[in-house]
């Protein structure tokens, strides 16, 4: 059971990893917990007190409701990095002219982060939506970059398109340091003006003084997902799902194009995937390459991809077609099962407990793949099937 702290203790209370801090029952905006614990406003991704223009602030707070269809803000919590959106998420402002400078903030902090300043950089408070109302839920102490992540990445400028008009925003990558708990005597300090001092935790003194990343990281059980956590929870995710049957019922079979350019989306250093031909394919529908390293010192792993376009309403891919991938499987490869449908749980159970090398890509995992790529609304996946994979059967 998760800590959690009603409103009348917020003022003095500490801040703990994934604790719930309640809101208030008025109604309005004085609901907000977050300001009852530190100086900052009550509304928007980006909250603050002080003097912006010197960048003059004890913290900055960042708040996502991490549900935005649009903009999916995440937390990896196998490897502590934290995925965050500017805030210009709509046309009608600049990349860096929006009303709370959130943008002016990133562009600020990865700049101090790539210049050796990162002493100027501000503490980041990160807090998520709770369970009801204004509920509020500490996700962690946040610092730009992370291990491993390159200067080129970690701060981008993504295009959007929107009503007619296209905008850019800017798509951030944070590391969460393995700090549970950041008590009122940090906070107090913060406010007096004093970032390292006698209460800063060590994984913050040791990113500013030797730029050393300690992540907030959560070993995590492969679970036997249900069915529900395989398909789309919501009419958005379902809208773009059905689009997908539609677009494929006359001709299944070429769903194993879309499945390609998948894994390629979910594994970025995919160097080579061919489509096998149904005849030859031995129980695979493509097989590929995996680059783990650098371009200058690498190795190339094998993989077998088995595509499933199956109505989730009406068919689910069971222990028959997991058995066939698993018997495909050579040593040192590994497989990719993708279907816009559900494992059931008896299939997924032969994976997970024989610890089967195989990556199961299910309805759910489809939609938001193809969200992180752009492609997360009817109109810009319907106009991309079409150029990217034409259908002999017009439809």
């Amino acid at each position: 059971m998760y800590k959690s702290f009603s409103y009348n203790q917020l003022k003095n209370c500490d801040l703990i990893v994934d604790a719930l801090y309640e809101g208030g029952t008025i109604g309005n905006a004085g609901d907000d917990p977050i300001t009852k614990i530190l100086k900052c406003g009550n509304q928007g991704g980006f909250r603050y007190s002080g003097n912006f223009d010197r960048f003059d602030f004890p913290y900055v707070v960042i708040y996502s409701s991490f549900d935005d269809y649009d903009w999916p803000d995440s937390i990896d919590f196998q490897t502590g990095i934290l995925t965050y959106y500017g805030d210009n998420k709509k046309p009608g402002h600049q990349l860096l002219d929006t009303p709370r400078k959130g943008n002016i903030i990133l562009e600020k902090c990865f700049n101090f982060l790539h210049t050796g300043g990162q002493k100027c950089i501000k503490p980041l408070l990160v807090f998520g939506k709770g369970t009801k109302g204004r509920d509020t839920i500490f996700r962690g102490l946040a610092v730009p970059g992370g291990l491993g992540i390159s200067s080129l990445d970690d701060l981008q400028s993504v295009w959007k398109f929107k009503e007619n008009h296209r905008f850019q925003n800017y798509k951030a990558l944070f590391t969460i340091l393995d700090i549970p708990v950041i008590s009122r005597a940090f906070l107090n300090q913060l406010e007096d003006g004093i970032i390292q001092g006698p209460h800063t935790p060590k994984p913050l003194n040791d990113f500013y003084a030797k730029l050393k990343y300690t992540p907030l990281i959560s070993e995590k059980s492969i679970p036997i997902r249900l069915r529900q956590e395989q398909i789309p929870g919501t009419k958005e995710e379902l809208d773009l799902l059905n689009l997908i049957l539609d677009y494929f019922k006359h001709e299944p079979i070429k769903f194993e194009l879309l499945a390609a350019d998948l894994t390629k989306m979910l594994l970025k250093d995919v160097v080579e995937i061919d489509i096998t031909r149904p005849w030859r394919d031995g129980g695979r529908d493509a097989i590929g390459k995996l680059r783990i390293g650098n371009p200058e010192a690498f190795i190339l792993v094998d993989f077998a991809m088995e595509a499933k376009c199956y109505d989730y309403l009406k068919s689910y891919v069971g222990v028959r077609e997991i058995s066939r991938l698993i018997s495909r499987i050579k040593h040192r490869e590994f497989g990719i099962l993708i279907t816009t449908s559900y494992v059931h749980s008896q299939a997924y159970n032969e994976v997970v407990v024989d610890k089967h090398p195989v990556i199961i890509v299910s309805g759910r995992d489809i939609v938001r793949l193809l969200r992180e790529n752009g492609l997360g609304n009817k109109k810009n996946l319907q106009s991309w099937l079409s150029k990217n994979i034409p259908l002999t059967i017009k439809i």
